[in-house]
């Protein structure tokens, strides 16, 4: 199916030279991905019938476009009993394009709800058997390759312990660190590598101040050091600008009000938010960034079409 991109009615804030909806069609589109893989843009994201589990199982839909204004839908996953969640893409050294998402299942007693699973594919169409990485109840959340080793940084529910993991082939993954030493339940995270080769990871939390973290580690990445960033965000990502600069994008919290940003981080000076994008107070965020030609290409979800939540894409110039 082919979808022509309808432009948003919201006027654009300074510094997004295009903002579009994407994609619409379930009742519930959600928690994105974005790569520029095989010479197109791959989007990947959840579709359900609502945001929680219980209400039945998410599919993922990959959708892939030659220009970023006409998509078409390539490939669906799902895995019968989980619902599949947060979605995230990456690539391994032997250039398969990799999705790892949530595998949970809906009733909310089951204990562990939750395992990894990874997908490979070469042109985003054909996948082949899912394989689960880590260990059941450890959600690794997002997978960053560097140096031909694959990590991604893992929570276990509600609890305090979260775990960085390994793997030279994204198909097995073994524990490098069994405790990061984090309090107030953290959970999502995600890693950039910087040429030097330190380590840096943000990270939410939900429990206490609620404050988001901004961690660094040199190899073999065992010890770390934390900053408080003194805010609240959903959906940590960041990645290296190529000016250097550690740019990401959160659900990020101002009191009461919610949106997605994109911001900058520093070990220095924390977290400054650079850019709000169009999109509602309240159930939003979940991005996919891409550097390409000097602009920041933003997958991510909103509701601020007072319509169904769905799939965005902007472009952002620093």
């Amino acid at each position: 199916m082919k979808v022509l991109v309808a432009l948003l009615v919201a006027c654009l804030p300074a510094g997004a030279t295009d903002a579009v909806k994407i994609w619409d069609k379930a009742p519930y589109n959600s928690f994105t991905d974005l790569s520029y893989y095989g010479g197109r843009w791959i989007c990947v994201f959840r579709e359900g019938a609502s945001h929680f589990p219980k209400d039945g199982e998410g599919i993922i839909r990959v959708v892939a476009s030659s220009d970023g204004s006409r998509w078409d839908s390539i490939a669906e996953l799902q895995f019968a009993g989980r619902d599949l969640r947060d979605p995230k893409l990456s690539v391994t050294p032997q250039g398969e394009l990799m999705l790892t998402v949530g595998a949970v299942i809906p009733d909310v007693n089951a204990k562990p709800r939750v395992r990894t699973l990874s997908w490979f594919s070469r042109d985003g169409v054909r996948w082949g058997a899912p394989v689960q990485n880590g260990e059941d109840g450890f959600w690794l959340w997002r997978v960053t390759w560097h140096k031909g080793v694959a990590y991604s940084v893992a929570y276990a529910g509600r609890s305090n312990v979260m775990r960085l993991y390994a793997s030279r082939d994204g198909r097995g993954f073994s524990i490098a660190l069994d405790d990061m030493g984090l309090t107030d339940f953290p959970n999502e995270a995600t890693l950039l590598f910087r040429d030097d080769d330190t380590a840096y990871c943000f990270v939410r939390r939900d429990d206490g101040s609620k404050t988001a973290l901004l961690g660094w580690s040199k190899p073999p990445y065992r010890q770390w050091q934390w900053k408080d960033l003194g805010r609240r965000v959903g959906s940590p990502h960041f990645i290296n600008s190529p000016g250097g600069r550690m740019i990401g994008a959160v659900r990020y919290f101002e009191g009461e009000v919610r949106r997605v940003s994109i911001v900058e981080l520093s070990e220095t000076s924390g977290m400054k938010e650079l850019q709000a994008l169009p999109s509602s107070n309240g159930d939003s965020g979940y991005a996919g960034l891409f550097w390409k030609d000097g602009e920041l290409w933003v997958s991510y979800y909103s509701t601020h079409d007072r319509k169904r939540t769905s799939i965005y894409l902007a472009r952002w110039k620093p």
